[in-house]
């Protein structure tokens, strides 16, 4: 049967190792002498082991207290860390985070996860635009963190992963075949603009047939097989797959995930930062999916 150990005979147990006496670790611990010798009897009798050895003037530790010292600071220190985590008023309040919609599957709901664990008084709001309006929140301070879809890394960006940018469409659908080439895009797609020159340069007559500012809408025309996409590898938006066009479409740059922060020296947006980019260098779901 497993047994807990009393967390206060334990602090008690490691003041007095670390003062080498009672009295001084009754003053520091503003208990009286009788209460730390009463915790620490408590402790020995708990574990049946003598933890103590008093046969000196000054108090020194038996080898099972040397043992039993180790693990009592690393227990300490963890209850400490806990409960300054959980309860400080410094780790209270909200957190902006602004992710395109196309990339918040699937790494970002495993980063929130953990935030949410390590600052459950911390309230993240999750603002979901595309990354030319988050940049611009950003720099009007109106967010704390945001990712972005670029080719490259802006000033204070830090680069989580590159990945190709594929063309895709519905499932078992034929729409790339099709010509003039439909495409299906928002209007303020940040890939739109490459995609379309990357058509123009290699000659692919095409014609824009599904247009939208709703990511969802041009996802259920994809979907649909109304029209071609383009996304992120990972990053497919259901009941849409990769098209395997042996070369009849152009090839796409790739494409970075960038992280940019609005203030350095903020501890909260910092861990969130740290998580975030923990969470990119694992690999993501084999199938992953972009909901709307």
């Amino acid at each position: 049967m497993l047994r807990n150990l009393d967390m206060t005979a334990l602090r008690s147990f490691v003041t007095v190792a670390e003062m080498g006496g009672v009295t001084r670790a009754a003053g520091v611990l503003n208990l009286t002498q009788s209460a730390v010798s009463m915790q620490l009897k408590r402790l020995e009798e708990s574990l049946d082991l003598s933890l103590l050895d008093r046969s000196a003037r000054t108090i020194g530790l038996t080898p099972a207290g040397e043992q039993l010292l180790g693990y009592a600071r690393k227990i300490l220190s963890v209850n400490d860390e806990a409960l300054s985590r959980l309860t400080a008023t410094e780790y209270e309040g909200e957190i902006k985070l602004g992710v395109p919609h196309d990339i918040i599957y699937p790494w970002v709901p495993q980063a929130l996860r953990r935030f949410a664990a390590d600052f459950p008084r911390m309230q993240v709001k999750l603002v979901s635009a595309p990354t030319r309006r988050l940049l611009n929140m950003l720099g009007r301070g109106e967010i704390d963190l945001i990712l972005t879809t670029e080719e490259r890394s802006g000033p204070g960006g830090q680069v989580l992963v590159e990945l190709p940018l594929l063309w895709i469409g519905a499932i078992g659908g034929s729409a790339w075949r099709r010509k003039p080439l439909p495409i299906a895009f928002c209007s303020n797609c940040i890939f739109r603009s490459g995609v379309l020159q990357a058509l123009n340069t290699h000659d692919v007559h095409w014609e824009m047939a599904v247009e939208s500012e709703l990511d969802n809408a041009v996802e259920a025309a994809v979907s649909a097989d109304l029209g071609v996409h383009v996304a992120l590898e990972g990053c497919l938006p259901r009941h849409t797959e990769v098209i395997h066009h042996g070369g009849a479409l152009p090839p796409l740059p790739s494409q970075k995930i960038n992280m940019y922060r609005l203030k350095q020296d903020d501890a909260v947006s910092a861990a969130l930062a740290e998580i975030v980019r923990q969470t990119y260098v694992s690999p993501p779901p084999l199938r992953a999916v972009a909901m709307g």
